[in-house]
């Protein structure tokens, strides 16, 4: 049986936390009701390159942060779900690519273009006709691009540097198996770096 240990627990729940607040402290603005959205919390995304629990965190957190969103249960529901299905795909290519200029490049791409396509779509069924899909598309694409390589890519480098150099809180922990003994068992897909 997969479990996450309390260590994975805990970041998910900062990760979670981090989400929510810097999304709520904006307000307005990070909900893109000037027909752009400032929501300095999708840097965050890059995470799942590196922690498999960052992907329900991440999933929370926007979960929570569009509870106030005015898109209703449209954005809650379908809105976190684009955020869900980016941070699986971004910890894929965490977990496929060597080469880090294309891991962080890959990896950035899912919550980019997840958004900029099915944030307007949310938008619409929420009765929002402000500004039209592709408008809308446009503008996602656009600041979605700048929170997640502008500030996601140094956020990211500077967690790699800083595991490089050993600080054990941003060391990722394997998944455990339990054997039919009792034992743990490392899983697959604990990264590489980490194997003993």
């Amino acid at each position: 049986m997969k479990r996450f240990s309390t260590k994975m627990l805990c970041r998910a729940g900062v990760i979670a936390a981090l989400y929510c607040v810097l999304t709520w402290a904006l307000g307005p603005l990070s909900y893109g009701t000037l027909g752009f959205q400032i929501r300095l919390a999708e840097a965050l995304t890059l995470l799942a390159l590196f922690y498999v629990e960052s992907i329900p965190a991440l999933y929370v957190g926007c979960l929570l942060a569009n509870v106030f969103s005015g898109y209703g249960g449209w954005d809650i529901g379908l809105g976190s779900l684009c955020t869900l299905a980016a941070a699986i795909g971004t910890y894929g290519c965490g977990r496929l690519i060597g080469n880090t200029p294309l891991k962080l490049l890959c990896g950035g791409l899912f919550p980019v273009l997840l958004n900029a396509f099915g944030i307007p779509f949310v938008m619409i069924l929420a009765g929002s006709t402000e500004l039209g899909y592709w408008a809308n598309f446009v503008s996602l694409l656009v600041t979605q691009s700048v929170w997640v390589f502008g500030l996601g890519i140094p956020l990211a480098l500077t967690v790699q540097a800083l595991q490089k150099k050993g600080v054990a809180v941003l060391q990722p922990v394997p998944l455990r198996q339990r054997q039919e003994n009792g034992q743990p068992q490392t899983n697959a897909l604990q990264p590489q770096a980490s194997r003993k």
